[in-house]
């Protein structure tokens, strides 16, 4: 990702530096509206040009704080993903009147223990749990 927006910073400039090409006699009216796209095109990447620059330096400082989260967050997102199993198996998200959502499963889900019997009582009457 840091190479892409690297490599369009550095093209950005490239573009602006072109030498006006002239018009040719043949196809006047086209030309004409080709030498109007690339003043547009030239005035907006010039516009543009600092505030591409303050992103570029913001991706390159918020960068570590970035792979931090991910590693922070990347345990906690397997775990999410294994108690999902498969998407499929879920309806669309609604959206409650008080601002809850609920994500219904529409597949039953399959126990993976057998359920435990009842504890019974001891004999003062005392459960173990």
């Amino acid at each position: 990702m840091r190479l892409a927006l690297a490599l369009c910073l550095l093209a950005a400039p490239a573009f602006a530096e072109d030498q006006p090409v002239t018009p040719k006699a043949d196809d006047e009216g086209f030309s004409l509206m080709e030498e109007g796209m690339k003043l547009v095109m030239r005035g907006m990447m010039q516009e543009m040009q600092p505030a591409l620059d303050e992103m570029g330096k913001a991706l390159e400082e918020a960068g570590p704080a970035l792979e931090g989260l991910g590693a922070e967050l990347g345990p906690k997102l397997r775990q999410l993903i294994a108690l999902i199993d498969d998407i499929k198996n879920y309806d669309a998200p609604v959206m409650l009147p008080n601002g809850d959502i609920l994500i219904r499963r529409n597949a039953p889900l399959v126990p993976k223990m057998a359920p435990q019997a009842d504890p019974q009582p001891g004999p003062n009457g005392e459960i173990d749990l």
